[in-house]
């Protein structure tokens, strides 16, 4: 359920994300989604942990892994200026995908040949979205294929500092380091609010965001992330109900198929890990008490 909720709330950050770019610059957007996650986290968690909140094991990764976010959201809300809601979300979602192809890489995984196939047909379905001579076909499709990139080196990251960092000190530091970095540039991107609306709309966008976060790490903790990954992709029947309703996009029958293959294959990897987890737990029960 928590899941469930949090992608509803991750949807609507994206859905405030499209809406108040239309009228801001991206930088001053991106800045309120990090500077109000930032300002919920340090009430919410502060007063709990104090300055455990701040102490890492490893500094360098985790500033670097708020480096990578900070320019992921920046990609990603870029390219809500140009494209459509849905297509946005989905071509981000190669983003679990490309996670297999970099723990090869950076964690020495072997991937089965199956696993493979899966990657591979997300790569197709992300062709079939942006096929040339679709309303999604142009240069900002770059946009959310760099989010995906950055957003996977930066989920490598997160499992490099499992067991050695608090998953409470990795929320706060990808707040803050977002959040500095993009107080830095404000000067340069900022617009005054229009409206109180606007301003509303601004201030909800970080604080629900950092709520979503929040339970998330709450699910991660009752239930293992090869079973709760499935649950995420129902993001993308909200942001297309969201994407019709407020801005009248809604995907053609070829995005709407590449979608759904794209799902099938996050799936389907979710659903190989948990059966590599369950095979792995049998086996440590079944040792010997001395082994």
């Amino acid at each position: 359920m928590m899941v469930l909720i949090a992608v509803v709330i991750f949807s609507l950050v994206d859905f405030l994300s499209k809406y108040l770019a239309r009228f801001y610059p991206v930088g001053m957007v991106v800045w309120a989604r990090y500077t109000f996650h930032l300002l919920l986290v340090v009430v919410v968690l502060g007063p709990r942990h104090g300055l455990s909140l701040i102490r890492s094991a490893q500094p360098g990764i985790q500033l670097l892994r708020g480096l990578l976010l900070a320019f992921a959201s920046f990609l990603f809300v870029s390219a809500l200026k140009f494209l459509p809601l849905a297509e946005s979300t989905a071509i981000a979602y190669l983003a679990p995908l490309m996670v297999t192809l970099l723990s090869v890489v950076f964690l020495k995984e072997k991937v089965e040949p199956a696993r493979w196939m899966a990657v591979l047909c997300g790569f197709i379905d992300v062709l079939t979205i942006i096929r040339p001579g679709s309303s999604v076909f142009s240069w900002a499709v770059f946009l959310p294929m760099g989010n995906a990139l950055a957003f996977a080196v930066y989920q490598i990251l997160t499992r490099r500092l499992a067991g050695i960092d608090s998953p409470y000190t990795s929320i706060f530091y990808s707040g803050m380091v977002g959040t500095v970095l993009l107080t830095a540039a404000l000067p340069y991107s900022w617009t005054p609010v229009q409206s109180g609306l606007h301003l509303a709309a601004l201030v909800t966008l970080g604080m629900i965001g950092g709520c979503g976060h929040l339970l998330l790490i709450q699910a991660y903790h009752y239930g293992p992330a090869s079973r709760l990954a499935p649950f995420g992709y129902t993001q993308l029947i909200w942001v297309m109900i969201l994407g019709f309703v407020a801005f009248g996009d809604f995907p053609d029958i070829w995005s709407l198929v590449g979608i759904a293959i794209l799902v099938a294959s996050g799936i389907y990897m979710a659903a190989h890990q948990r059966a590599v987890d369950r095979l792995l737990r049998d086996e440590q029960a079944n040792l010997p008490p001395n082994a």
